[in-house]
């Protein structure tokens, strides 16, 4: 971040149809209705996982249709950027295969333009940090088959009080069009106490003016609750203030994002803030946990660490492809928390619907010691009596053929364990 601030018959199907998001018109087309019923599958199944908020798309971009995944800048690095970091950056993601696994937005966060605009009104890049210009550095990035992403502000300054895109939508925005940029992270700052519901929807239009296809990311802090309202407005809006590199602050935008699960869906995402996986303020089982239940929330996965200089534990979370698949489900519904229990509800299930008739799992201890959580069968909407069969996506491996009623497992203080579950009695499905 660049703020400085402190789911009538016996059951319901979930059936996600997205109609053709193109330039000319993009109106996402959700009827949450039943298609056949799923044996196996509790009445419950529609109430634990809703997703009748998800509304109406009207960006224009055919963008968002999974979560975005990429890198941002601003976690490791704040101001300290340059080109030639960005363009390190874009070959690490190359050389170590994270390209190749879905990482394909490199995004320039704050501190990369001039602290004021050119006679012409226009914004500069900062000739000390970026002296070949945005233009250059995009074509870089998309000679590597990577997209480049840059920030601006829904106010008269960023939030490092560099220029800010209040009243210049229209300028920045073709200004960022002709230098080939792909993505816009657009915060918060400086505002002159307009409401976001006034300052955000100009710079979609602005966007969507220019021809070029950029996708558009809300980062208003969670502050006006843009789950709300945002769903006409951009491919992604941020619920929550600033990450930082702590297990407190992990979990309580964990827990503030999953208010807005029924609101998420293909075209725009909650999104509880980057990933800080790697950064060295938690340990390998938090981070395992943070990982897992971004993924599980439909989160944006944009790593926030020095993908140059990354631990051999960091580059395994965050290249398994099997969480990722999770998390780029083309069902789109967003997982949630279904149960917890034990002192101040640590020992926690979280859970969501996915396609080819499965369920992700989470069993998620927040405890401060080992403990044993388990996940009933109508805690996830399933009937006691389904049998299922279940895939850690850590150990990658089948843990169990035809478990019914419940599942447990011995989970280590902060991890958390993630599976898929597959109900053996079901019908052909139309999804």
């Amino acid at each position: 971040m660049a703020e400085n601030r402190n789911f009538p018959a016996q059951v319901l199907l979930f059936s996600v149809l997205i109609s053709a998001l193109t330039a000319a018109s993009a109106k996402r087309v959700v009827p949450l209705s039943p298609r056949n019923e799923r044996p196996g599958f509790g009445s419950s199944f529609s109430r634990i996982f809703d997703a009748s908020k998800y509304g109406i798309f009207q960006l224009d971009n055919g963008l968002a249709e999974t979560p975005q995944m990429g890198w941002n800048s601003w976690n490791f690095f704040a101001c300290n950027i340059n080109e030639t970091v960005i363009k390190e950056t874009a070959d690490a993601l190359i050389s170590t295969g994270l390209a190749a696994v879905g990482y394909v937005y490199v995004n320039i966060d704050d501190c990369w333009s001039a602290t004021t605009r050119n006679s012409e009104g226009q914004l500069v890049p900062d000739p000390k940090t970026f002296p070949s210009g945005i233009k250059a550095l995009a074509d870089y990035v998309h000679d590597k088959g990577l997209k480049l992403g840059i920030y601006s502000d829904a106010g008269i300054f960023t939030c490092q009080v560099r220029p800010g895109s209040l009243y210049h939508e229209n300028d920045d925005a073709e200004l960022f069009a002709s230098w080939g940029v792909d993505y816009l992270k657009y915060d918060n700052c400086y505002n002159l106490g307009i409401k976001p519901e006034e300052r955000y929807p100009p710079m979609r239009d602005a966007l969507n003016a220019t021809g070029r296809t950029i996708f558009y990311s809300l980062c208003e802090w969670g502050v006006d609750d843009p789950a709300l309202w945002a769903g006409q407005v951009g491919n992604s809006w941020r619920t929550t203030d600033d990450i930082n590199d702590s297990w407190v602050s992990m979990t309580t935008i964990a827990d503030l994002n999953d208010k807005w699960a029924a609101y998420a869906g293909p075209g725009g995402w909650n999104d509880p803030d980057m990933l800080e996986v790697g950064n060295g303020g938690m340990t390998y089982q938090e981070y395992r946990a943070h990982f897992s239940i971004w993924a599980l929330m439909k989160a944006p996965l944009l790593i926030g660490c020095d993908v140059r200089n990354m631990t051999a534990e960091t580059m395994e979370l965050l290249s398994n492809t099997e969480v990722i698949a999770v998390n780029q489900d083309s069902l789109g519904v967003q997982g949630r928390k279904v149960h917890s229990s034990g002192t101040d509800g640590c020992k926690q299930v979280w859970a969501g619907p996915l396609s080819g008739h499965n369920l992700v799992v989470a069993l998620w201890n927040r405890c401060s010691k080992a403990a044993t959580i388990t996940a009933n069968w109508e805690a996830i909407g399933l009937e006691s009596s389904t049998s299922v069969s279940i895939r850690d996506l850590w150990k990658h491996e089948q843990v169990a053929d035809d478990a019914v009623s419940s599942f447990s497992s011995q989970v280590d203080a902060h991890d958390c364990h993630m599976y898929i579950f597959t109900p053996h009695a079901v019908s052909r499905w139309d999804i």
